[in-house]
């Protein structure tokens, strides 16, 4: 499809190639969807990406009218239904037959969890089940109607899989004290995030397509002796608000009280990773200097890497010692989008 064939489209709002492609405004600095009605620009003052990531490396901003983040970023109804069915009973298992049958392709539903969730929707499935019969377990109920109530049908199998997800094997988890975390997933102008919470505060605030995120719900459940279950709390509620109004420029920093297990060294650097202003950078060299040990910039890079707090422990303001951006686990494309939106917003 030539940009000409995608200016006419996008002229005639054609709803068919919505998603495809995505029409920037080099007039006004935004990026709009096919089926926007705002009043459409010259022919010349347009250029086209083909995702909403590559439009917000190239520097614009999201179309207020049209929002095509959102409609990116949006659960569509047959997905909203499979999720509800999976979260409902904890028996559910389907294949990927049946996932057909039902109009699904198993391989882009795979991709859409992924980048929701950080995970596939089998191992979304997987995780369901294990926390309903976690939950089972600590109201009183034998392990084997646990493992039974929520589709196992092998003793063995069924403690393994406890164990990987839970940390602990599944006669041990009712003699143990009950912690819940609560997951809630939302929407940004950098995409879906999800937001972990206990009791206490604040556990994980991530990107849903972060690399590695089905591995940080496991190592959080097992640091914690939690189950994680779809909800919220007061935690993740503030977290969002406070997050939203970070988005729209209107929020410097953050009071959402945080719960983030690790290591005491690892404490150390993330509480200097607060101590960077906004709209501020600092080298690995600086951060490890004003911790008062200079010889620890590669464990400092290390911990930085192990942060699962976006944003509020703002590893993203942590550049290279020559000033170019280094590795984000949620995409360089994001970490420069948040330096500039910063420097904007001073």
């Amino acid at each position: 499809m030539t940009d000409n064939e995608k200016y006419t489209a996008l002229v005639e709002k054609n709803a068919d190639f919505d998603g495809a492609f995505f029409a920037a405004v080099k007039t006004t600095g935004i990026f709009c969807r096919t089926t926007c009605t705002a009043r459409k620009p010259k022919r010349e003052n347009v250029c086209f990406y083909d995702s909403i990531q590559d439009a917000l490396s190239a520097g614009y901003r999201p179309c207020k009218i049209c929002r095509p983040m959102e409609s990116a970023n949006q659960i569509p109804k047959e997905i909203a239904e499979l999720l509800a069915e999976a979260q409902e009973n904890p028996q559910f298992r389907i294949t990927e037959w049946e996932l057909r049958q039902r109009g699904f392709d198993p391989n882009t539903l795979r991709r859409w969890f992924q980048k929701h969730y950080g995970m596939t929707f089998q191992a979304f499935c997987r995780m369901s089940r294990i926390n309903a019969a976690f939950g089972a377990i600590k109201d009183g109920n034998s392990v084997l109607d646990a493992a039974l109530g929520s589709g196992y049908s092998s003793a063995s199998g069924f403690a393994t899989a406890f164990d990987k997800i839970i940390g602990t094997a599944p006669g041990r988890a009712g003699k143990e004290p009950k912690n819940v975390l609560v997951y809630q997933r939302f929407d940004t102008p950098l995409g879906p995030m999800i937001a972990v919470a206990n009791e206490t505060g604040l556990c994980l605030l991530e990107f849903g397509d972060r690399r590695m995120l089905e591995s940080e719900f496991s190592d959080l459940q097992k640091r914690l002796g939690a189950v994680l279950l779809p909800g919220k709390n007061e935690f993740t509620e503030a977290a969002i608000l406070q997050l939203l109004e970070y988005f729209a420029g209107e929020r410097k920093t953050f009071s959402v009280p945080l719960h983030a297990p690790g290591t005491a060294f690892q404490q150390r650097v993330w509480a200097a990773l607060r101590e960077i202003p906004y709209g501020e950078t600092r080298s690995y060299g600086e951060i490890a200097a004003a911790m008062s040990n200079p010889g620890a910039v590669r464990a400092v890079g290390t911990a930085n890497g192990m942060n699962r707090i976006a944003i509020m422990i703002p590893c993203h303001r942590v550049i290279g010692a020559d000033g170019t951006l280094t590795g984000y686990g949620g995409g360089l494309w994001r970490k420069d989008w948040l330096l500039k939106h910063e420097r904007a917003h001073l």
